[in-house]
């Protein structure tokens, strides 16, 4: 709640907040579904339950930066909306799907080295401005793979397979670019470091 005390009402009810909050709910309801289904039409539900978030994602996106409703609460609740989503997705698929943990392996590296990397940078006055697009795309990937693992069980196994594998591509291909984007933060931190301690031995 003392988070929540730094905030106005009005940052905390603006149309892409509640839009966030409704991709939150979303969650334990796909879960729910997902792990649930058994006929094909059950599985097309939790698909259209993920549809949905992703729709709503786009929308407090666009609406948040056209209409000027882009809040300090929104860039803190928003990513944390959309990893949360994510790892539902990849726990909930690792149940039923060969292979999955692996990816799984891979979001929860990521994901802890953004979180730590994200942290230390913070305490020296950095932070990456925004989602890159590397990340953006890997994102796309993977929901986009979710999506037809989730919606299509019954899916070959050797093309689950090859999904899953081109998702994988994905996500290291943005953990990797986004280490290059710290190194380059930590170097940038302590080149500042250095030219203050100059400043005051002048």
């Amino acid at each position: 709640m003392k988070v929540l005390a730094k905030f106005s009402k009005k940052d905390l009810w603006t149309i892409p907040n509640i839009l966030c909050y409704i991709r939150f709910l979303l969650i334990p309801l796909f879960v729910v579904l997902y792990i649930k289904a058994e006929e094909p039409k059950e599985y097309w539900q939790a698909a259209a339950v993920v549809l949905i978030s992703g729709i709503t994602d786009f929308l407090d996106g666009f609406i948040a930066r056209s209409f000027n409703m882009i809040t300090d609460f929104g860039k803190l609740i928003d990513p944390m909306a959309d990893k949360l989503t994510q790892a539902a997705l990849i726990f909930v698929l690792v149940v039923k799907i060969k292979y999955m943990f692996i990816l799984l392996i891979l979001f929860v590296v990521t994901q802890l080295f953004m979180l730590g990397a994200g942290i230390a940078m913070l305490q020296k006055d950095k932070r990456l401005n925004g989602a890159k697009w590397f990340g953006k795309v890997s994102t796309t990937v993977f929901y986009g793979v979710m999506l037809v693992l989730i919606s299509m069980p019954k899916l070959n196994e050797s093309i689950a397979n090859i999904l899953m594998l081109l998702c994988g591509m994905f996500l290291l291909l943005s953990f990797s670019l986004y280490v290059r984007e710290y190194v380059k933060l930590y170097r940038e931190a302590k080149a500042q470091e250095n030219n203050a301690k100059l400043a005051d031995g002048e």
